[in-house]
């Protein structure tokens, strides 16, 4: 591992990190004080090993998925990664689809395997080489990935207890609403009927 000094700030961390990936780097950009390498899919391990080994990245903080349904690659993983010795972080992005399966991490980091299992239950993304991949946050049988943009609000299914059968069902999402009347009256108006404790302001 070099033994390169702490960063003060992002002085020349681009380049140097620019210098080190060489052509697993898509692009890199800064904004707002923070370092973004998008890197080559198919590339990730060796990019990160790179990060680990050469730069002094020794900690994976956090893996999240965003969802770009008007893009092709529609999906984007974000490795948040921390400098210890040199107190500074960066993000590490990549894009795939959802038949496309991104290379796994957990040879570096064993903690990755929860947070791709939490990224594939929320958006569906594949990891290959994650021997446990299955959902973390959602039920066994849950329908569908809820950080996508076009999953509704209200999911697909709903989970309830039935007195009736003495246990859990899981049925379609039904939503009745009763009828219910409104007055769309302006309150700073005034109601054309009387509650009660109006009588208190009236003018004597």
């Amino acid at each position: 591992m070099h033994s390169a000094p702490r960063y003060a700030s992002n002085d020349g961390v681009a380049e140097t990190i620019a210098k080190v990936l060489g052509k697993h780097v898509v692009q890199i950009s800064e904004a707002n004080g923070e370092i973004a390498v998008e890197v080559v899919t198919a590339k990730l391990v060796d990019a990160m090993t790179l990060l680990r080994d050469e730069l002094a990245y020794q900690q994976l903080m956090e893996i999240a998925g965003v969802d770009w349904p008007d893009q092709d690659p529609r999906f984007e993983v974000v490795y948040c990664l921390l400098s210890l010795t040199k107190n500074h972080r960066i993000r590490v992005h990549v894009r795939t689809n959802e038949d496309v399966a991104v290379p796994s991490v957990t040879s570096i980091w064993p903690v990755a395997g929860w947070l791709e299992r939490e990224v594939f239950d929320m958006y569906g993304v594949l990891f290959e080489g994650n021997s446990d991949l299955r959902r973390i946050l959602t039920d066994y049988g849950f329908s569908g990935h809820p950080q996508r943009k076009d999953f509704p609000l209200t999911g697909y299914t709903e989970l309830r207890y039935s007195e009736e059968h003495k246990r859990v069902m899981y049925e379609p999402v039904s939503l009745p609403q009763d009828f219910r009347k409104f007055d769309f009256m302006s309150p700073w108006e005034g109601a054309d009927y009387v509650l009660p404790g109006d009588e208190k302001g009236e003018q004597k």
